[in-house]
């Protein structure tokens, strides 16, 4: 196995554990600010795992990662126009930036709860589509 498919694979498990913490925090009752909190961070987790994948395959293939101050954003796009991933895919995954970006910058009671459930409620199918569209790299 070579470096790339280990460092992959090493986030594509810590992606994995924050994706069972998330259902761990959404399957609780009540859903207090803590819980809220706990969710949205799992979220940011999950998109902050699949960023360090797309930065990986990009440095594999000698691709230098953005530095600018939207290179989330650049990096979303630029994978695409390497074909890591589809549009549609970089679509669904800038729902999940616009949230990161937020979720950085607000206060943890400031979180919506009806959002956070349809980003949480969304995040299997993205994921799987992610680990689709990137498979041939592991």
């Amino acid at each position: 196995m070579d470096n790339l498919s280990r460092q992959l694979l090493a986030e594509k498990e810590n992606v994995e554990a924050a994706m069972s913490n998330l259902q761990a925090a959404l399957s609780r009752e009540e859903k207090t600010v803590i819980e809220l909190a706990a969710i949205g961070t799992f979220l940011h987790n999950i998109y902050s795992g699949i960023e360090n994948i797309m930065k990986q395959i990009l440095k594999s293939k000698g691709i230098a990662v953005p530095k600018s101050e939207t290179w989330h954003k650049e990096l979303l796009n630029l994978s695409v126009s390497q074909k890591i991933l589809s549009e549609q895919l970089a679509d669904s995954l800038y729902e999940y930036l616009t949230f990161r970006h937020f979720f950085v910058h607000a206060y943890g009671f400031m979180l919506d709860e009806d959002q956070l459930k349809d980003l949480a409620n969304n995040i299997s199918n993205i994921w799987s589509q992610f680990l689709a569209e990137t498979e041939r790299y592991y």
